[in-house]
């Protein structure tokens, strides 16, 4: 029964154009998996942590999550997006501290907001970044998350050399429309 339940499925996605994102997606996760340079064990605990802050914050009244990035590098929270006001900043960064396993908080929240237009724009900056990440032969893996909000970029996680760090910042930089870049990234020790 349950073979013809995952065989429906899969017509599903196939007919609905689907599966390529699906196989795509998990093509991607499972190559991130295999390039990351924490253990199996540290991206499990980020994870948790991560899913853990983001349960917090969302359950939080006095916050509004829904504009909140959260990412967890070896159990430091960085915290990325739009807030109303500098008191959610605060809670924010609050709410985070208090999940079992957080090492510290990176809190780049900013007062603001954006409009629909600087919402695709940021999404395009995203895109380009990531694509050139991807395409430059010097990258080896996909550790780097990239966070943009008004054209101000976060580039969080982990880089195996100093040089690949630089050049990552570099990319963010030469990007159009980005106007600051945020180094949030960690150099890899031996």
């Amino acid at each position: 029964m349950q073979n013809l339940l995952y065989g429906i499925l899969f017509l599903a996605l196939v007919t609905s154009s689907c599966a390529p994102a699906v196989i795509g997606a998990g093509a991607v996760g499972a190559y991130k998996t295999g390039t990351d340079e924490r253990t199996m064990g540290t991206m499990v605990d980020d994870s948790t942590i991560s899913s853990s802050v983001k349960i917090d914050l969302i359950s939080a009244s006095d916050v509004k999550a829904r504009h909140i990035d959260v990412d967890v590098i070896n159990g430091v929270v960085t915290l990325t997006g739009l807030v109303e006001s500098a008191s959610e900043i605060k809670r924010a960064e609050e709410i985070a501290l208090e999940v079992k396993g957080v090492k510290g908080v990176s809190n780049f929240l900013v007062v603001g907001s954006k409009s629909i237009g600087q919402a695709i724009d940021d999404k395009f900056i995203v895109g380009v970044i990531n694509k050139n990440l991807i395409v430059e032969p010097s990258m080896k893996s996909m550790n780097i998350d990239v966070d943009s909000n008004n054209g101000v970029v976060t580039l969080t996680g982990i880089a195996s050399s100093i040089e690949l760090k630089s050049r990552a910042l570099e990319i963010a930089q030469k990007t159009s429309g980005v106007v600051e870049v945020i180094d949030n990234l960690k150099v890899r020790t031996p």
